[in-house]
């Protein structure tokens, strides 16, 4: 029985040792380009709020929010060393989500939000909202 325990308990309760520093997270941006300059918007942002019902449901699904961290995590490879795969991925999940603009011409940006602002971290270039066939 000890030993069943010491191995669930690591699971319900997990150790953040693993971390050597906490740093802000990139925030991926979005904008139409073309018209007067790129207004960026957050490529899906947190809600405001959330219900009880909500914050249960997310407990045993939220697809949404694992794929929200897979762009994060997209993001940080960016930032540390930029690859094709990462941006291509980034721009494949900002053109599902905006069916709309099909004919537009994308961009988007990754910018860290600390305590003295923001910081542009990194700039894509140009893409169409149209996926490649």
């Amino acid at each position: 029985m000890r030993k069943t325990l010491s191995l669930v308990l690591p699971v319900l309760i997990p150790s953040w040792q693993f971390f050597k520093t906490i740093e802000p997270s990139p925030r991926v941006q979005w904008a139409r380009i073309g018209g007067g300059g790129p207004r960026w918007q957050e490529f899906r942002p947190r809600p405001q709020r959330l219900s009880a019902a909500q914050m249960f449901k997310r407990l045993f699904y939220n697809a949404v929010w694992n794929e929200a961290l897979f762009v994060v995590s997209c993001a940080e490879r960016i930032e540390a060393e930029p690859t094709a795969h990462s941006i291509t991925e980034i721009q494949r999940r900002i053109i599902a989500s905006l069916p709309h603009l099909s004919d537009a011409t994308l961009q988007f940006r990754l910018i860290f939000i600390d305590r003295n602002g923001q910081d542009l971290l990194y700039r894509s270039a140009s893409f169409p909202a149209r996926p490649a066939s």
